[in-house]
This record gives C-alpha cells, structure tokens and sequence, in this order.
C-alpha cells in the first residue's frame, strides 16, 4: 500500500498504564509494513516537544519482533503535568508554550499524529491540533475507563484484574483476624474499577462517586453479614468517594499539589466506631497501573493501533478510535472530550451488584 503521507508521529499522554506498548507496537508495525511511513516516537508526551533538542526515536520493525507488548508502561514515557497552555514555570507564573510544541511537531517534520491518552490529554491534544492545524487521531487510554463513546480504553481491564486479585488477597487475612477490609483504589472520577472489581471479587460494600451513601447505612450492612454468621466484610471504594461532609479527600504531595486519596481510612474509622469491628485499609495506588497487561488490553490496544494508521491512510482525522459492540470504529474527538463516561447509576453491573447483595448505598 502507498500513502501521500511519509512521517507520522505517535506520543503517549497522561497517566501510564498497563497497554500502551501494545499500542506502539501496532502503530508502528502497521504504518511501516503496511504503508512505508517512517515513524517517531515522541518522548515523554508534550514534553518531548518543549526540550531542545527534540525528544524523540525513530520507530522501526524490530519493535514487533521484541516483547514490548507484554510490559507495562510505555516505552516512549508519558507526563501527566506540564499543560502547554498553562505550563507552570520556575517563578511559580503559568505561560501558555503550545506553539513550542506545534513548532516541535513540524521541525520533526511530522505530518499527522497519534495521540493516545485519557480525556484530559485528548482534549490538549485536540486544542493544539487545532490551533496548529495538525491532523489527530486519538487513541484512548485510562485505567478509570471514563473516556466517553467507548466501551473500553487500554488499561481499565488490567486495573480491574489487580484490583480484584488484592481482593482475592484481603479476604483470607480479614477471615482469620475477623477484619473489615477496606481497599481504596483509582477513580478520579468514576468509580469502573471499584464497581468491576468489586463484583468480581466479592465484596459487601462498594462505593463509587456516582452513588452518594451514607455511613449509618453501610454499618448497618456490615452489621447485617456478621449476623449471618460470617465474621469478616470487604469495603472497595474509589479515591473520588466524598466523605460525610461532601468533601473530596485529597492528600498533599511534594510537589505541592493535593490528589485523591483517603477516603479508604476515614471509612475505617467511621465503621470501627459505629461497628465495633476491626478494621484495615490498603490503599492499593499505582499498582493498578503497572504490571503485564491482560491479555484483553493487549488485543484491543493492538486493534486500536492498527485501526488508527488506517484513519490517517484514509484522511479521517479529528477522530478517536473506540470499541463498540465488539468491534472498533470511529468518533468525533469532540464528542469523546465533551461526555466522559461515568457509572450509570441503572447499568448493567450496578443492577448486578445489588442483586448480589452488594451494598451501593443511596442516601
């Protein structure tokens, strides 16, 4: 096959996850071998264009022949800070630098590119494509899985699959010390992780930020399963989840900003003092990124890079490729950065879990 096109550029955006080597593989072998284009690697997302020189390595076939697409990360690196219309600099000002990075795309000689990233990159990646006239396709990538108009993104299932395993892990320590265990895991905004894995891995209670609850509720049914004679519970929860008053739990960094995270051992405390149980808390973080992927991230990570490269050989740009109804196809960008996806409070798996016997609390 030939194409008018000769350099395409491929980045990975955003938060890591468990996937995105996958998607390099493909991309690249699919632009090389299917249409001769020469392809770069752009490092560390945006980034990568704001450094002089360029940060960036010429993508060849030996990246189908090594086993990149069973390890975790991206081999390319990714940034979640750094946005380029407001890029914090030393002084503590912000400065808007998308041109700096529209200037790097065209010194590399770039002529269309794939970004893959959660909705937040997406949307950056799409108000510079369009202020640079650049042609985008995007690729969506986010253990949360809250990009909208797909059914699933690179990284929610392994996510889930870690998720679950630690659940897997909880419960036989919580049976033999008699023990409320509280896992908090990822979900900025959406509570996906929290609700799959929870299903899958037996939880009593699961609450998600799309679900309000109330405390006296889930101690009433954490009181409920020891009755039944069972002397051990297990909580997930995802970091978004408010406490009583509202609020967010947000914990500082070094960097000086504060992020989610928890929520898990205020929910301890609360159940302790209204349950008399013992409780524990494992806040389970950034392992939830990491790791081999699944098998089901690497073949729609793989399906996703091809189908990408057939978009730029087709001229449709302004699109991200999705998976619906089992199989990939394409939307608007504008539509993906406009309606991220959260947890349908009548959904399948929440009518799931509460047939279950799951605890979901509405207030």
């Amino acid at each position: 096959m030939t194409s008018s096109f000769k350099t395409i550029g491929l980045l990975t955006s955003g938060g890591d996850c468990a996937g995105l080597n996958a998607v390099i593989r493909a991309v690249a072998t699919r632009a090389i071998q299917g249409y001769g284009w020469r392809v770069l690697g752009i490092r560390n997302g945006t980034m990568g264009l704001l450094r002089t020189p360029r940060e960036f390595e010429v993508l060849d076939l030996k990246i189908s022949t090594v086993n990149i697409l069973r390890l975790g990360g991206t081999i390319l690196g990714t940034t979640n800070s750094g946005d380029p219309f407001a890029f914090p600099m030393p002084d503590g000002t912000l400065r808007d630098r998308s041109e700096e990075v529209i200037e790097g795309l065209r010194e590399l000689g770039v002529e269309a590119l794939i970004g893959v990233g959660g909705d937040g990159s997406l949307a950056i990646l799409r108000r510079l494509a369009q202020q640079g006239r650049i042609d985008l396709v995007g690729i969506p990538k986010t253990i949360d899985n809250d990009v909208g108009a797909t059914e699933s993104s690179v990284g929610h299932s392994t996510a889930v699959m870690v998720a679950t395993e630690a659940l897997d892990r909880l419960q036989p320590t919580a049976a033999s010390h008699d023990r409320v265990m509280i896992l908090e895991v990822m979900g900025r905004d959406a509570g996906h992780i929290a609700l799959a894995a929870g299903i899958a891995g037996g939880a009593d209670v699961i609450l998600i930020p799309e679900i309000s609850y109330s405390i006296e509720t889930v101690a009433a049914h954490i009181e409920r399963v020891r009755r039944s004679g069972r002397n051990f519970a297990l909580v997930v929860v995802a970091e978004a989840v408010p406490d009583c008053t509202g609020e967010r739990v947000r914990r500082p960094q070094a960097e000086g900003e504060a992020r989610y995270g928890g929520i898990g051992h205020i929910l301890g405390e609360w159940i302790a003092a209204l349950t008399g149980a013992e409780t524990r808390v494992m806040i389970l973080g950034h392992a939830q990124r990491g790791g081999q992927p699944t098998w089901d991230d690497r073949l729609i990570a793989s399906a996703f890079g091809i189908y990408a490269v057939d978009l730029i050989a087709a001229g449709r740009f302004d699109r991200m490729v999705a998976w619906q109804n089992r199989r990939v196809v394409d939307v608007p960008l504008a539509d993906v950065v406009a309606r991220p996806q959260q947890v349908a409070a009548d959904g399948t798996l929440v009518r799931t879990a509460r047939g279950l016997g799951i605890c979901l609390v509405d207030r």
